[in-house]
């Protein structure tokens, strides 16, 4: 598999699970503002969308989308859940992407002063609704699992971002314990932000 990714992005959640879990991914760094490959490819005739996170599958197919992504790397390193956890694990992914990751987007296009505060605390609320409902080592119990990798990233854009959670206690000391974790320290070497 190869995943096609840009250092920090949400790819990096992806990559952290690959890492977790055990699995050997090829990588393929992508240039977003010229949408070029590391190899030199035009990555919009890879994946039209434009944007990464991508993997290219054993069978030559193209999955995009985070969620997706998250998904199907967690269920072949066995980092999933089955039953209703399965469906508590989508729910976690849904509510990072929808509610946190997008939260982002004004941050990333130079906003007003204004923009840019109701964004931080809109972030800001969606973490302390997590933070009140983190009470174990990992989001959802004791064992890592792609929503985990999801979250770690986030948080890694709040502290880029100013937004600071050190009064979110659960979430500080999470961030913190997955940062030292073998897998997330290797994805984070390979995509040189070690």
């Amino acid at each position: 598999m190869k995943l096609y990714y840009f250092p920090g992005a949400c790819s990096l959640a992806s990559h952290i699970v690959a890492a977790e879990g055990g699995l050997k991914l090829s990588l393929e760094k992508v240039n977003l503002k010229d949408h070029k490959t590391e190899s030199g490819h035009d990555f919009f005739g890879i994946n039209p969308k434009g944007y990464v996170p991508a993997l290219a599958l054993e069978n030559g197919e193209l999955l995009t989308e985070n969620v997706a992504l998250l998904m199907y790397i967690g269920d072949k390193a066995g980092l999933t859940h089955e039953g209703l956890e399965r469906y508590r694990l989508l729910e976690w992914l849904a509510f990072i992407s929808t509610e946190i990751h997008k939260s982002f987007s004004p941050l990333f296009r130079n906003p007003s002063p204004e923009v840019a505060q109701a964004a931080r605390e809109k972030i800001l609320n969606r973490l302390s609704f997590i933070n009140k409902r983190l009470n174990h080592a990992f989001l959802m119990g004791a064992s890592f699992c792609p929503t985990d990798a999801y979250l770690y990233v986030m948080l890694r854009w709040a502290e880029n971002m100013k937004i600071d959670i050190s009064d979110l206690k659960r979430l500080y000391e999470y961030k913190a314990h997955m940062a030292a974790r073998t897998g997330v320290r290797a994805a984070l070497a390979a995509e040189g932000l070690a």
